[in-house]
């Protein structure tokens, strides 16, 4: 057969199917979710930009605002949640325990911070004998911080009194109304609780908070390894695991808003603050501007997310759910 012939019938076949082979349909429905934090910033400018249109109906971001959401998010077979935001150790601990999800990409790298009214504590031995208000009792903040404080011969038990309360937003909110001196808060609670302090006249609500101790550069320093830790990050499940085409437009529009959300940080703070009472746009800007965020593949992260499992899963195995997760964890 001519070589003519040849690409006439391979150009009759690809007319061929190109009738008989529909193009892909949409989605009815595309749900995101995730906590109001950094992580989430993405998903939010992602919604409101249309960014994920040409994939789904409708596509919508659920917030979760504790735990127990977020295990209904996850666990409930009638849940149609297909991206989700949260810690990378919660996600190792729901994979660990038989919960059907890939950990996709990584992009807050540590937004930890010790929050006080002196302005002079500069190091975890400045806060002995002090109270500290710490949310969620043996998460992963609270063993992040009781690791730092050990590493440095500080006994968690008699140098400090620490006070565990529910969530970080209570912790900012006992900052900013007086019934807390010190707190380890996550961003955006950290700008959030320094912005609303100094905008009260005369201070007469509160006095002036000052951030203290940077727990990134106290992790790159006491582990000898980067400033960063991977805190969290997106995990594909449901329906969306086995769409590859749909993942990997996924992971470009994340990737694409959360470069929108560094470089526009006022429009960003707006965005979010609309969709939360508890958060001011002035404050998630400022939030942004100090985030630590990067866009890692999960396949890239790995190496520093097994360094930093390693370390919970020493205290604390239940944060990962006893083991460390296998490659099939991480999108390849």
């Amino acid at each position: 057969m001519s070589k003519r012939l040849l690409g006439f019938c391979g150009c009759l076949a690809a007319a061929f199917f190109a009738i008989v082979t529909p193009a892909q349909a949409k989605l009815p429905k595309l749900v995101l979710a995730g906590p109001y934090a950094a992580v989430s910033n993405p998903l939010i400018h992602m919604v409101e930009s249309g960014a994920l249109k040409d994939m789904a109906e409708v596509v919508e971001f659920r917030p979760w605002k504790d735990p127990d959401q977020l295990r209904l998010l996850t666990l409930d077979a009638k849940s149609e949640v297909d991206f989700v935001a949260m810690p990378t150790n919660v996600a190792a601990n729901l994979y660990n325990r038989g919960v059907k999800l890939k950990l996709i990409n990584v992009s807050t790298w540590g937004v930890l911070w010790l929050v006080s009214r002196e302005p002079n504590l500069r190091t975890l031995a400045d806060f002995k004998g002090k109270e500290i208000v710490m949310p969620f009792r043996a998460d992963m903040p609270d063993i992040v911080f009781q690791t730092l404080a050990e590493k440095q011969g500080l006994d968690i038990k008699r140098d400090f009194k620490l006070r565990y309360v529910g969530t970080p937003l209570d912790a900012m909110q006992m900052m900013i109304t007086r019934r807390a001196d010190h707190a380890l808060l996550a961003e955006p609670a950290v700008s959030v609780a320094l912005r609303k302090t100094k905008s009260f006249p005369i201070s007469v609500i509160a006095p002036e908070l000052y951030r203290s101790v940077d727990l990134q550069q106290e992790w790159g320093r006491v582990m000898q390894r980067p400033a960063r830790i991977p805190q969290a990050g997106i995990v594909v499940l449901g329906k969306a695991l086995n769409n590859a085409a749909l993942i990997e437009k996924f992971q470009k529009a994340y990737a694409a808003s959360l470069d929108w959300c560094e470089k526009h940080a006022d429009e960003c703070g707006r965005l979010v603050a609309s969709r939360v009472e508890m958060l001011t746009a002035e404050g998630v800007a400022d939030s942004v501007r100090v985030d630590n965020a990067a866009f890692v593949t999960a396949q890239e992260a790995r190496p520093e997310l097994e360094f930093f499992f390693g370390v919970l899963l020493a205290r604390e195995p239940n944060l990962v759910g006893g083991k460390l997760p296998d490659a099939d964890f991480y999108l390849k």
